[in-house]
């Protein structure tokens, strides 16, 4: 649930969180990059002229002003990264496990002589690691 706040948040890093929101806003807005940064110059200035503000309540009002002008001007079709989730090409390429190495024919492994003798070295180190942390893998006296 990864829209539950789990962090407390300073007031400089709300601002931060906004201001990219801004830009990822204006970002949707536009296709053209010579107008989407002008207006992203324009938003910049706004940060600026606001971040002389002492007082911590005019500031968090000014903050919050700020996001219900983000809610407001929300684009109905935000831009997403391509393999994010919601873009284009999300999920397009499965997540192939490393353990797939392990069902090679030895043929192939021997293609690659160094990598997977460097493999087994790692494989056996993370063994030895775990062993040594959780304890050893003895063998059980069956019941019989």
């Amino acid at each position: 649930m990864s829209f539950l706040q789990t962090e407390l948040l300073s007031h400089a890093q709300k601002v931060c969180r906004l201001y990219r929101a801004g830009l990822r806003a204006l970002r949707s807005e536009h296709t053209q990059r010579h107008l989407m940064r002008y207006d992203a110059t324009l938003l910049r200035n706004r940060f600026d002229v606001n971040a002389v503000i002492d007082d911590p309540i005019v500031a968090t009002q000014v903050l919050e002003e700020g996001m219900e002008e983000l809610r407001r001007k929300d684009h109905p079709l935000p831009f997403k990264f391509p393999n994010s989730p919601g873009g284009c090409a999300y999920g397009r390429e499965p997540f192939l496990p490393d353990a797939i190495f392990d069902m090679w024919h030895p043929l192939e492994k021997a293609q690659y002589p160094e990598y997977f003798a460097r493999r087994e070295q790692r494989k056996q180190e993370y063994v030895d690691r775990w062993e040594k942390k959780y304890g050893g893998s003895e063998a059980k006296p069956s019941a019989a």
